[in-house]
């Protein structure tokens, strides 16, 4: 009797289990599809350093100094569309997909480091034959963004950081790679939309933010071929340095802008920033999270302009 319920058990665990799975399973969407609901006729690729790089380029071509637009962790050059539209009007913009995410996909050497991701910037520069940008960077890409004007001073004109990464924090310490548990490698079969949507939530002061379509557009192109293995080796590779050092270096004229209520970074962290840059000042959003340029687009933006 004891023996035919394990089996009744097990029969109900296995069923549960497999329509778990199907009901999760997330194979990579077609790049083709993706282009058509993501790209448009402003879009662009260039090959920098082996790496295909998705790019939008908008505005006056003829502008000598344009604003080069780098994302975080996860998303997309997508982020900054209503900062590009809006700025495009006087400014030529241009906005990326760094490597491993969106449309550009993986980088077919495999390597997620800092520095190659700074190295593949500075030829995707080169490519399209740019001298000097203002570059503006969003958390990881705030990171690369610093990252690059200490490494290419001549190559930047002016620098703003939005909730910028780079210093350690809680579990993450300088000079040791992240551990990630095996199990995170179903993450590339398995995959809930449900799931990034709670992910997503603490980084908007206003959850009502988050509606379906940012949503569906974090989903989708999380779903490019290549993306969630990049994203994966990405955190893998990843070894933070002490970035005083970079910092104390960096003679641009510097911005700092941060959300009040950022969830992922607190604004705390801007004083770091304040302490040892030194040509740098700080504008605060209240009531504004990790993004500013999806939360509230005008209030980051007029800070911006002002900066510009």
């Amino acid at each position: 009797m004891l023996l035919k319920a394990f089996k009744i058990i097990a029969l109900v665990l296995t069923t549960f289990i497999f329509f778990a799975a199907l009901y999760l399973w997330a194979p990579d969407k077609s790049k083709t599809e993706l282009e058509k609901m993501y790209g448009s006729p402003k879009n662009a690729y260039v090959s920098a350093l082996g790496v295909n790089i998705h790019y939008q380029d908008t505005g006056p071509s003829k502008n000598p100094i344009p604003i080069l637009f780098l994302h975080g962790f996860g998303a997309s050059l997508q982020t900054w569309d209503a900062w590009s539209e809006a700025l495009s009007q006087d400014y030529r913009v241009i906005s990326v997909d760094l490597p491993g995410f969106g449309l550009t996909g993986e980088d077919p050497s495999g390597v997620y480091t800092d520095e190659r991701s700074v190295e593949v910037l500075e030829a995707f520069m080169k490519a399209l034959q740019i001298p000097k940008v203002v570059l503006v960077g969003n958390s990881m890409g705030g990171k690369f963004a610093w990252q690059f004007a200490a490494r290419y001073p001549d190559q930047v004109a002016k620098l703003v950081l939005i909730s910028p990464d780079g210093y350690a924090s809680l579990g993450i310490e300088y000079g040791k790679k992240t551990e990630v548990p095996a199990i995170a490698q179903l993450y590339c079969y398995f995959f809930s939309k449900t799931f990034l949507a709670m992910n997503l939530e603490p980084a908007y002061a206003n959850p009502k933010t988050l509606n379906d379509a940012l949503v569906n557009r974090y989903y989708d192109l999380m779903l490019a071929p290549g993306v969630r293995g990049a994203i994966l080796a990405r955190m893998q590779q990843t070894v933070l340095q002490d970035p005083v050092p970079s910092l104390t270096n960096i003679k641009a004229p510097t911005l700092l802008i941060w959300g009040e209520q950022d969830a992922f970074i607190p604004i705390a962290n801007s004083n770091d920033y304040l302490k040892v840059m030194p040509n740098v000042k700080r504008v605060s959003l209240p009531n504004i999270g990790h993004l500013p340029q999806e939360e509230q687009p005008t209030i980051g933006l007029q800070a911006l302009k002002e900066f510009l």
